[in-house]
């Protein structure tokens, strides 16, 4: 009984998860703008979304690239700045590590509207003219220990005297750093990417403080300000359902992996 239960309570919880997505889905390829009013079959809605078809396409789509352009951006200086973090933090002794660990814990901890208001009042008192600089350097901000979070158990878990190994064999630092400790923290690394991109890309509480009044768009805060217009664009159901379905692909083929390379391991 407790197992029957259990299995209810979880796919009661998968039904709740991925019925609005699944709705979304299929009132995409109908050209009704209420959702839930289905007047039809049509492509209509992906032609419009592919070839600017409809009011207010060139904003859509310009909240689109901005949004991928920023996570790509704040992505890759999180993996930077978070992967020489982690190794700086790993290496340190005594109280500071745990007091630098402590302080990378509290921007993931921390309330994102609070981060949002706190990044905005720190831009106005240094005068810093808001727009794609502060949304960049925002979400480098709350990245980083996302990344310095992902790389750490990579860096648990590598033989310490590997490094010292490569300086004794006449290796120098940089030399070292890049032939011997980043092969065995990408993995890390490429996790810490995918989650900085993530987060970015998620993002709202903290891009709406932090972008200013140039009407810098991303597409949540898009989503945002045409929801407050009394209804929501209806190309944005095709767009919902094209990354959703991009984002399972990719589950999938990395699962599918997973699951060979652990099969060929046992063998």
């Amino acid at each position: 009984m407790k197992r029957v239960l259990s299995q209810i309570y979880v796919w009661i919880l998968l039904i709740l998860l991925y019925s609005p997505l699944v709705f979304i889905a299929i009132f995409s390829f109908t050209e009704a703008r209420v959702l839930g009013n289905w007047t039809g079959f049509s492509m209509k809605l992906y032609k419009n979304l592919f070839t600017g078809g409809m009011q207010g396409a060139s904003s859509l789509v310009s909240a689109v690239e901005n949004t991928l352009l920023i996570a790509l951006i704040a992505a890759a200086v999180a993996t930077l700045m978070g992967s020489i973090a982690a190794i700086g933090i790993f290496n340190m002794r005594g109280r500071g590590k745990k007091t630098i660990q402590f302080l990378n814990n509290i921007p993931m901890l921390n309330p994102d509207i609070i981060t949002g208001v706190s990044l905005f009042l720190l831009f106005v008192f240094l005068h810093i003219s808001q727009g794609y600089l502060t949304v960049i350097l925002a979400h480098v901000t709350f990245c980083t220990p996302y990344v310095v979070l992902s790389v750490m158990p990579k860096l648990t878990q590598m033989n310490p005297n590997i490094y010292e190994a490569a300086l004794d064999l006449g290796a120098t630092p940089s030399q070292a750093l890049r032939k011997v400790l980043i092969p065995q923290l990408r993995p890390g690394m490429i996790s810490g990417f995918i989650l900085a991109f993530t987060m970015s890309l998620d993002d709202f509480a903290v891009t709406f403080f932090t972008r200013g009044t140039i009407g810098l768009d991303t597409l949540s805060t898009f989503i945002y300000t045409d929801a407050r217009k009394g209804g929501l664009t209806p190309e944005l159901r095709p767009l919902m359902t094209i990354i959703f379905t991009i984002v399972l692909v990719l589950l999938i083929v990395i699962n599918v992996r997973q699951a060979s390379l652990a099969k060929k391991s046992s063998r």
